[in-house]
């Protein structure tokens, strides 16, 4: 758990070392809280990180993380986001990857008066591994915005990235992904989805892919959709006799199901289905 206003922890996972690491960040009362951690992990080091963010009142609070990976460590992050629905809150994220690197993240938020979750990447290329999800769904008049910046600085690195969402009623989301490619990283591989769902004429949905791209030998590809769900495949769940409210659930989660799915570790795919069921249901 990270106390606001504590000094700011360094966690450290050793050279070929094992570790699973849960970070609690939470905000209560009405003032500005701020909280602050630096994490390393050593070459060939495994950590799963499961961060949870939560809060009461109309506050205001701000969590920075910066992840360092040496070269052949993996990293697992899993970011729940559920503040209050008056709070104000940003977490920002630099994660610089080494050679052989892997590191693996899906961020699900519900949303806050303001909430904003940003990922910053430093890619080296030489054929470290980049996997940036996430998923938002949003009700009332919640408002959330996911941004990410990949800077790939060197030949043969991947990127894969899927960011999916379900608005409603008055929420706002918002998706901002952005790719660099820089002049000399040849043979990179990078791709990017946004999905969005909108259920009610007052939703709103801004986004905005961008690729980058300076070097001449690469792969790069991006992909954006906005719209509402499938009628013909509502209709025909009603047919075989699901009442509505239920198949509008089902095909929801199977739509943002896919962000799951692209989850290696078991343990945090089924938090992440569990928590996507739950918010799809209830």
């Amino acid at each position: 758990m990270i106390a606001n206003g504590a000094a700011a922890p360094v966690i450290a996972v050793g050279a070929g070392e094992s570790r699973a690491i849960a970070l609690r960040v939470v905000s209560r009362g009405d003032g500005a809280h701020a909280a602050a951690v630096r994490i390393t992990v050593a070459e060939g080091g495994r950590l799963e990180l499961f961060e949870s963010y939560e809060g009461q009142g109309s506050y205001l609070a701000q969590t920075s993380l910066v992840l360092e990976l040496a070269a052949g460590a993996a990293v697992e992050r899993l970011v729940l986001a559920e503040e209050d629905p008056e709070g104000v809150a940003v977490s920002d994220a630099e994660v610089r990857l080494s050679a052989d690197a892997s590191f693996g993240q899906t961020v699900l938020v519900s949303g806050a008066r303001r909430q904003r979750i940003e990922t910053r990447v430093g890619h080296p290329g030489g054929h470290a591994q980049l996997r940036l999800d996430g998923a938002y769904l949003l009700s009332g008049k919640r408002h959330a915005d996911i941004t990410t910046v990949v800077t790939h600085q060197g030949v043969d690195g991947v990127t894969g990235q899927l960011t999916k969402g379900v608005v409603r009623d008055q929420a706002r989301g918002v998706f901002q992904g952005r790719i660099v490619v820089a002049e000399g990283a040849d043979r990179t591989d990078a791709r990017m989805g946004h999905h969005a769902l909108i259920l009610s004429d007052r939703a709103e949905v801004d986004a905005k892919p961008e690729l980058e791209i300076y070097a001449d030998d690469v792969s790069c590809a991006h992909g954006n959709t906005v719209g509402a769900l499938d009628e013909d495949a509502l209709f025909y769940a009603e047919q075989r006799g699901i009442p509505a409210d239920e198949a509008k659930a089902l095909l929801t989660e199977a739509f943002v199901g896919e962000v799951a799915d692209r989850i290696g570790h078991d343990g945090a795919r089924e938090i992440v289905r569990a928590w996507l069921a739950e918010r799809l249901r209830g």
